[in-house]
């Protein structure tokens, strides 16, 4: 589920930072909001991944060339942002998407999220349906709902099932760096915010796009995402010899083809 797909950082201004959260909990997530016109755009980035990846500067770059308004941020434990990777789960960044949604995204938007991004769009329209703002449009990459209980946790070893449970993380080796901690609290707070036991309703169109060569996210994983939305202006393109992170110039053209759509 990993998607370290980091560039060079930008010459950009500084983040700004908003405070999400409360007491103990409270941590500064860092944001890059470009003002532009509707409809915006809004990057949800992947797990461990952050606003200075391949394909959410080509998103900003996007909306820089058509003078659209597009947000970008961290979530807490990844990037710029305050906080610990380790400490991290899907509600916490779930909570931080949307206030960050809420803060800085005015009028129609298209939500473009990628890997454990593409969970969390679904989470954030769903959210948004249900307090009547739908999105313009949803584009996702590679989306991965569900994937602590599916990808990850039900194809674990018993041993590493045993070690989370007694110990509380277990180190996962990626071939993107170094191992990166699975917690006890990441798979059982991921529980509550499973998508794939019925049906999803967004609200909005849908564009998804799926390497058929992820090592990660298995493209019968995408097949399984598209039975679960029922709206009828759902489209799955399916790229023969892409991989995981889609970052290649070609999958880039196809993803800011998508966004175009909106």
């Amino acid at each position: 589920m990993i998607e370290n797909t980091t560039a060079p950082p930008e010459p950009a201004a500084p983040p700004v930072y908003l405070e999400v959260g409360a007491g103990g909990l409270r941590r500064r997530i860092a944001v890059r909001a470009r003002p532009g016109a509707a409809p915006g755009l809004f990057w949800l980035s992947g797990f461990n991944s952050d606003m200075q990846g391949t394909k959410a500067l080509a998103l900003d770059g996007f909306a820089a060339e058509h003078g659209r308004a597009c947000v970008r941020f961290d979530y807490s434990g990844h990037g710029e942002s305050e906080g610990r990777f380790a400490d991290g789960t899907i509600g916490c960044w779930l909570e931080e998407a949307i206030a960050v949604f809420d803060a800085f995204c005015k009028g129609p938007q298209v939500v473009v999220g990628s890997s454990m991004g593409g969970w969390m769009a679904l989470l954030l329209a769903r959210d948004l349906a249900r307090r009547g703002r739908p999105l313009k449009g949803l584009v996702l990459i590679a989306p991965a709902p569900d994937f602590t209980e599916a990808l990850m946790w039900q194809s674990f070893p018993d041993d590493v099932k045993r070690q989370i449970e007694t110990e509380g993380v277990w180190l996962r080796p990626s071939e993107y760096g170094d191992p990166y901690p699975i917690t006890r609290a990441l798979i059982e707070d991921g529980r509550k915010h499973l998508l794939l036991g019925g049906s999803i309703e967004v609200g909005c169109p849908v564009r998804i796009l799926q390497g058929a060569q992820d090592p990660d996210v298995p493209w019968r994983h995408a097949f399984a995402l598209t039975e679960r939305l029922p709206s009828d202006d759902v489209v799955l393109t399916m790229i023969q010899d892409g991989d995981h992170r889609l970052s290649r110039p070609q999958d880039i053209a196809r993803i800011l083809t998508a966004v175009a759509e909106f």
